[in-house]
């Protein structure tokens, strides 16, 4: 189970780390990797996804020697995460417009977070070397982290610090990433966020989890929205007040937010969005029709039909004030939230629950625990 931040003192000691105060990747001992041309490793293995369907139709398969080129690092991954946007990416959605940028092909093998140890280092990396041991984040693509080895950029990874085992540690980077890319659009920040109201629409969540333990850690004021079986735990990760959804509608919450988040589902926004008090900072929904208007309706209709959502989305927003910010928050590679996340986890104070782990080769059950809402991360593990 993640870990409350109920003590005062731990608040303190987390707000303090996410202010910057950790550990760097500049102490890392620099390498001086062999050869001008990469360094080749060893053969690896990857669980590809040949094609759309549901349940999804995964095979492990061998792949090509992996090589660190240029400023990128190969690593011996020893656990990767199935998030929720994996089994989506597998029964074909965001296809259309993912294929942009070379992810929405079959066969295309899934994930975007890992944990394990450096195995090489191209000509141009300084702070690794092999056997560190590393957690980092891939962008969205064709060749993703569910497989035994990952070529990376050196900047995406951070140090693998804390007592966390490797599916604990591997769960993190990604939905991490997200919930910064959402605290950051809306300006929260250990500076700002506290005393702030802040409402977490899907609290229970990975996300939501997340944003509890760090907006608690920076001294926010939170109020949670989950179903009845979480609500011990939304107090535990440091919520002040619950909601019950399944007793009290969004709508009968007072309008008294300075932020709010939406993780939980799109129909729900602008409920969320009216919870926002008068010159709030803003609202940002993790939970939006863009891939799928894109993939429904194809680049021009579904474009335009989103822009009209997201558009209208925000003058709902700024009808609280002018200057109150509207955040469609999408995934990327983030350095500054990966650096948060290390000073975060030096200091144990944030987790998220693993649900279900297994071998790579038994993907499918993962997959399963994902595409069913059960409770907890999925985590696969490599030999």
């Amino acid at each position: 189970m993640p870990r409350p931040l109920r003590h005062p003192g731990r608040r303190r000691r987390a707000a303090a780390v996410a202010r910057g105060q950790g550990v760097g990747v500049g102490a890392m001992a620099a390498i001086q990797p062999s050869g001008a041309h990469g360094i080749e490793t060893h053969r690896c293995r990857e669980l590809v996804c040949e094609e759309a369907g549901t349940p999804p139709r995964l095979r492990l398969r061998d792949c090509p020697p992996l090589r660190a080129t240029g400023s990128s690092i190969v690593v011996q991954v020893l656990a990767t995460s199935v998030n929720p946007i994996d089994v989506k990416r597998s029964a074909g959605y965001g296809a259309r417009l993912l294929s942009l940028k070379g992810a929405g092909r079959f066969p295309m093998v899934l994930g975007n977070d890992f944990a394990g140890e450096v195995l090489a280092a191209g000509p141009g990396v300084r702070q690794w070397k092999a056997g560190d041991r590393v957690l980092g984040t891939l962008p969205t693509g064709a060749r993703g982290s569910h497989a035994t080895q990952v070529v990376v950029d050196g900047k995406l990874v951070r140090p693998w610090v804390g007592d966390y085992a490797a599916a604990e540690a591997a769960v993190l980077p990604y939905t991490f990433t997200t919930l910064w890319r959402a605290l950051r659009s809306v300006g929260l920040d250990p500076r700002t966020a506290s005393g702030r109201q802040v409402l977490v629409h899907g609290a229970s969540g990975g996300l939501g989890q997340l944003a509890l333990q760090v907006l608690a850690a920076w001294q926010a004021r939170v109020t949670a929205i989950c179903g009845p079986q979480s609500m011990d735990l939304c107090r535990a990760l440091g919520a002040e007040s619950v909601v019950d959804r399944h007793t009290q509608g969004i709508s009968s919450i007072p309008a008294v937010f300075d932020a709010s988040f939406n993780f939980a589902s799109w129909p729900d926004d602008a409920l969320v969005v009216d919870r926002l008090r008068e010159a709030a900072m803003g609202h940002a929904t993790t939970v939006h029709p863009l891939l799928g208007c894109v993939d429904q309706h194809g680049f021009l209709r579904g474009g335009y039909l989103a822009w009209r959502a997201h558009l209208a989305a925000a003058r709902r927003a700024r009808s609280k004030g002018p200057s109150v910010r509207y955040a469609w928050v999408v995934y990327q590679p983030d350095r500054d939230a990966l650096d948060a996340l290390q000073a975060f986890m030096a200091h144990g104070a944030v987790r998220l629950p693993i649900g279900f782990q297994a071998p790579l080769a038994d993907a499918a059950g993962a997959f399963r625990h994902v595409a069913e809402g059960r409770p907890g991360r999925a985590a696969l593990l490599t030999p």
